[in-house]
């Protein structure tokens, strides 16, 4: 089976729309340049992509989308849309007659209110979503995922993915509450989850090494595939941000390992099936190797 990134982000500082990489401190510096397509099929043998949005600007949006015109690796883009406007659902339907618009993430992690995405999206908005087809990106942490249950209940027919595992807390121990929500949420056979964004929430002293990375990461993998499952797990380099922490190669290898004791049905699910039935992907021919 092909294998599918479903999350990076391609950007251009100069479009003037990174607040997050703007403002942050010295530690993003590696960030400040373009990352663009031809980078990253350098690195993934050419392999499909899921877009996902990086600055909350409608701007953005088609700036990657335009991006996926010329970039045929580009099989989805999962962009920005604001929730809160009146007009929302009118901008989701015309952003959905691109056939490459699959979604839209908000940025929960960066908004102070925990309880958001209960409280000011317009309902009208995320009901489009629905009727479009559309999927929603829960960029989390263990903190919204209270509010997050409450609004995947509100809207029982709306895809939804959380990004990142919701950045469990891979420094210390892991929350009893994370731990708790995320098996909650788990039992709404709807609802997904990132394989993504983990090398980034880890000490440093374990990324020496691919063993000491896998140490660390394997009871997580292990938890999430118990809730979750194959079926509805998908893995994610989350490039470039995951070279704040490691090399896409080092993470591709890591991943590999932390799969390595699946059957090769499952392993395809997590590398590429999941992603391609969550986001209604096109068929597509892999460029490299099944489990490059």
């Amino acid at each position: 089976m092909e294998r599918i990134d479903a999350h990076c982000h391609f950007w251009q500082p100069a479009r003037g729309d990174y607040g997050w990489l703007e403002t942050g401190g010295p530690e993003l510096d590696p960030l400040r340049r373009e990352f663009l397509p031809t980078e990253l099929a350098a690195l993934n043998s050419g392999r499909r992509v899921v877009l996902v949005q990086a600055a909350p600007s409608e701007a953005e949006t088609h700036f990657l989308l335009g991006l996926a015109q010329t970039a045929p690796q580009i099989a989805g883009v999962v962009g920005w849309v604001d929730l809160t406007e009146p007009q929302a659902a009118d901008r989701l339907a015309a952003l959905a007659r691109n056939p490459r618009f699959k979604g839209v993430r908000p940025m929960l992690q960066d908004i102070p209110d925990l309880d958001w995405i209960n409280t000011a999206p317009a309902s009208e908005a995320i009901l489009a979503l629905q009727a479009l087809g559309l999927r929603f990106d829960a960029l989390v942490k263990a903190q919204h995922l209270p509010a997050l249950r409450r609004f995947a209940a509100r809207y029982p027919e709306l895809p939804l993915v959380i990004d990142h595992a919701a950045k469990p807390d891979l420094v210390n121990a892991i929350a009893q509450d994370w731990s708790e929500n995320m098996a909650d949420l788990a039992r709404d056979e709807r609802i997904h989850c990132k394989l993504s964004g983990l090398l980034t929430e880890m000490c440093p002293s374990r990324l020496s090494s691919p063993a000491l990375a896998l140490e660390t990461l394997q009871p997580v993998v292990d938890q999430l595939l118990a809730w979750f499952g194959p079926r509805r797990l998908m893995w994610g380099s989350d490039w470039p941000v995951v070279t704040l922490a490691a090399s896409h190669a080092f993470w591709e290898e890591v991943t590999d390992r932390l799969l390595e004791g699946m059957s090769d049905e499952d392993r395809d699910e997590v590398l590429g099936g999941t992603a391609a039935r969550f986001y209604g992907l096109e068929p597509g021919v892999l460029q490299g190797g099944s489990h490059a």
